[in-house]
């Protein structure tokens, strides 16, 4: 039953992903809280080890999940769900992929979605963030950043610190080399203040 759940849930995933990896993730989100494979703070983590690792994060992600559901067969069937629709659809549109891009009904199509992606990406980024820089209070606020009005809200110091300290590289590193920072360094810096703060 759990083969056949992760099959079609990523195979869901497959379909709809439009936009790239990073669109996907609300809909990956949506299918491991319907399921309760996984919880908020465990999807977040996934989410930068996936980053972190090679490969699509999306891949890295079904495959994970797969996995951690359903063994090696789980993570097989996961990774072929969420990469098929993509796969049979690439196939079939190349035979017709120039008269398409020349086609004025395609390009409307394409720049209505875009903002679409847009939207999709800037919502999950907001709600990462505020995931991730918040904790309920319980106690917290002698030793957080208490929030007025939000009940229960507490900014975690050491998130919000790590937050600025990175926005602070990229914004040296562009002044100073006068190009953006490479992702891989910026995913290396992170991992190590990540450790150095966290003691991991």
């Amino acid at each position: 039953m759990i083969f056949f759940e992760l099959f079609i849930a990523f195979l869901k995933v497959g379909f709809f992903a439009f936009g790239g990896a990073y669109a996907a993730i609300p809909l990956i989100r949506d299918v491991v809280s319907s399921y309760g494979w996984l919880t908020d703070e465990a999807l977040s983590r996934m989410i930068a080890v996936s980053e972190s690792t090679p490969g699509p994060i999306m891949v890295n992600l079904a495959t994970y999940v797969g996995a951690s559901q359903g063994g090696i067969l789980g993570a097989a069937l996961a990774t072929f769900a969420v990469v098929l629709p993509a796969f049979v659809i690439i196939v079939l549109l190349l035979s017709i992929l120039k008269r398409l891009a020349e086609n004025g009904l395609f390009k409307a199509i394409l720049s209505a979605l875009k903002p679409c992606v847009i939207g999709i990406i800037l919502a999950v980024g907001a709600f990462m963030a505020f995931e991730n820089l918040l904790a309920e209070a319980s106690g917290k606020c002698a030793t957080g950043i208490c929030i007025p009005g939000i009940s229960g809200a507490v900014f975690e110091p050491a998130a919000l610190g790590l937050t600025a300290v990175l926005a602070a590289v990229m914004l040296i590193y562009k002044k100073a080399a006068k190009k953006r920072i490479s992702p891989i360094l910026l995913i290396i810096i992170s991992a190590g203040l990540g450790m150095l703060v966290y003691g991991v």
